[in-house]
């Protein structure tokens, strides 16, 4: 009897140790957790609304090209010719970027060209010279360089913005709103970019990402909306 009552006391003593091993286990792993919560939890706040360094990794879902397109492949791009074929903005330096079709991304947002020189139209707004309301989107920029709109948001009235379509004819639009929507807003003020700011004129609506960069949310805090009406000559 005596030597029972020894064995199972070892074996008491044994689950004992191994239970507390393990407890002490999942205690060190749950603060490794908790500071780890804490740690990428600062970090994003004080990442948060500060300027996007041009060198950062990009971390957005896209990956983008920084290779601005040849005289050589500018020329050869054509589309139909009732479509928009390249945009032209003096005052910025943006001269004949290649306009390219665009649908929605997964989310329902607006894509880009992976390109950050060439600009986007969305398809299922209006054609250049057919009196509807044309939205071309781009970017301000890459990981390491200025994209097609980085100076958009120093457009003013009065200036001009030329489009070329595919059969050659030229059109030009004048400035005549230029906007920093709050990104909480933008998704609302789309209904109002995709109209004409002046009823029964052609327009043009330009936009693209700017403001402050948000690590938490991987994008721009801000949008930037500029309206145009066509010039007519």
């Amino acid at each position: 009897m005596m030597i029972l009552a020894m064995s199972l006391k070892i074996k008491g003593w044994r689950k004992i140790l191994k239970w507390a091993i393990w407890s002490l286990l999942g205690i060190l792993f749950l603060i490794f957790l908790i500071r780890v919560i804490v740690f990428e939890n600062n970090y994003y706040n004080e990442k948060e609304g500060s300027e996007r360094e041009t060198a950062q990794i990009l971390e957005e879902e896209e990956e983008l090209i920084e290779i601005e397109p040849t005289d050589q492949e500018v020329k050869e791009y054509v589309v139909a010719v009732d479509r928009p074929r390249y945009l032209s903005i003096s005052k910025l330096g943006v001269n004949k970027a290649r306009i390219l079709p665009m649908g929605v991304n997964s989310k329902g947002e607006l894509a880009t060209p992976s390109n950050i020189f060439d600009v986007g139209w969305y398809e299922a707004s209006g054609k250049p010279g057919q009196g509807g309301t044309m939205v071309i989107d781009g970017h301000n920029g890459g990981p390491t360089k200025h994209g097609v709109f980085k100076q958009l948001p120093t457009l003013v009235n009065g200036d001009l913005i030329i489009v070329e379509r595919g059969d050659g004819l030229i059109l030009k639009y004048q400035v005549v709103e230029n906007k920093e929507i709050p990104l909480s807003e933008a998704d609302n003020y789309m209904s109002v970019a995709v109209k004409s700011p002046e009823k029964g004129k052609e327009s043009l609506t330009l936009i693209s990402c700017t403001g402050e960069w948000s690590q938490q949310q991987k994008t721009y805090l801000s949008r930037q909306f500029t309206r145009a009406i066509l010039v007519e000559e």
